[in-house]
């Protein structure tokens, strides 16, 4: 029987997914073979050797470490785009209250309860909350992968005109962007025509920090901003000087923290952009999706640190092999299977950066023999059999 260990609560529509005569869950498991994962740090954690994968239930993956993952052979898996239109909607909303100051005329108007002839009150102070439309005004979408693309489309068709910037833009995601959108050529052109500038890219080297002195610099005066993505993408320190100076009108933040918690102009939500019953379903079903199909198949989609890599089922076993992108290693293991007799029926290799994914599909039968010796080839991480 094969442990997964739950770390945090995952819907149950993702661990219904789990074949109960062949899979245990608990959040106790002492040395599971996958890990479903959604908030909690793992970077302190001791990883068995049993353990093969890690499925988180959302798109980050800043709480795993995925360097070590890598070099243990163990695939981390996300969910890109299960949660998008939740953050879509989400970014729609924070457009909207960053340019209205719809929160601050909430807290206001509660803010004059028990006071006399409160209508009255109402109509002589409300002029205080007055923003601009939406409309006729320039949004810079900063990303344009699952959330990006529905964010610009859904502006577009609120009456926005919409520029986008994605260097490593998808031919898929392409295809699902409206032909209106404007592609910028760099994030400088977003940054002198956009009157409101939204960020959907992932916190990595190049992306720390993007927001900050020099690049606000470059902005429309008044511009506001909406930083859904990550904490760390925007300098906070850079951002409040830019609030106190009047270069940025609003900064909407997922991330609350204490430098920028009362500060006046920014608007902190408590980290709400996943958080609908229908973003964590879909989070949970793809990642036990995913999960299966590695452990039970081999093959491996939307891992973060190992190549995509698919091939269906046509041999009683498969032998996955994760090892180092170097020179020679398809030869090696191959010959490690010939010298034992084993007849490779097919044969599927990628990979991504230094890591590579190989599968020997074969009808012979696949001794820990055989494993052990694969596994003494300099370069070898982890070799696993399916059958």
């Amino acid at each position: 029987m094969k442990q997964i260990q739950l770390l945090n609560k995952i819907d149950k529509i993702g661990t219904d997914e789990f074949d109960r005569e062949k899979y245990t869950l608990s959040e106790t498991a002492e040395n599971p073979c996958g890990i479903l994962v959604r908030s909690s740090s793992m970077h302190e954690m001791d990883f068995g050797d049993n353990l093969l994968a890690i499925a988180r239930a959302g798109a980050g993956v800043n709480n795993i470490p995925i360097e070590r993952c890598s070099e243990k052979g163990i695939v981390v898996f996300n969910s890109p785009g299960a949660n998008a239109n939740g953050v879509k909607e989400l970014t729609i909303a924070a457009l909207l209250i960053s340019s209205r100051n719809i929160v601050g005329g909430i807290n206001w108007a509660n803010a004059q309860k028990g006071q006399a002839e409160v209508a009255k009150l109402v109509e002589k102070g409300k002029s205080k909350f007055a923003g601009p439309e939406l409309r006729g005004k320039t949004l810079g979408v900063i990303g344009l992968g699952a959330v990006g693309g529905m964010v610009a489309n859904a502006a577009y068709s609120l009456g926005m005109d919409v520029i986008g910037c994605d260097p490593y833009l998808t031919v898929s995601a392409a295809w699902s962007l409206s032909r209106a959108i404007i592609r910028a050529e760099n994030y400088d052109e977003i940054y002198a025509k956009s009157d409101y500038i939204t960020i959907h890219v992932p916190s990595v080297a190049s992306t720390k920090g993007l927001i900050n002195k020099e690049t606000i610099a470059k902005m429309k005066d008044g511009v506001r901003i909406i930083n859904l993505s990550r904490d760390d993408i925007v300098d906070n320190a850079d951002i409040i000087e830019a609030l106190k100076s009047g270069k940025v009108s609003s900064y909407v933040t997922d991330f609350p923290t204490e430098e920028v918690l009362g500060v006046e102009g920014i608007i902190a939500i408590p980290h709400l952009g996943a958080s609908t019953p229908e973003s964590e379903e879909n989070c949970a079903y793809m990642a036990a999706q995913q999960m299966i199909d590695y452990l039970e198949n081999g093959n491996i989609r939307n891992s973060v640190n190992y190549p995509e890599i698919v091939l269906p089922r046509v041999t009683k076993t498969r032998v996955v092999v994760l090892h180092k992108n170097i020179p020679n290693m398809l030869a090696q293991i191959s010959t490690s299977l010939s010298a034992a007799n084993i007849n490779i029926e097919s044969l599927l290799s990628h990979a991504k950066g230094d890591n590579a994914v190989s599968l020997y599909e074969t009808n012979d039968e696949v001794d820990s023999g055989i494993i052990e010796k694969i596994l003494s080839i300099p370069g070898v991480r982890r070799v696993m059999t399916v059958h």
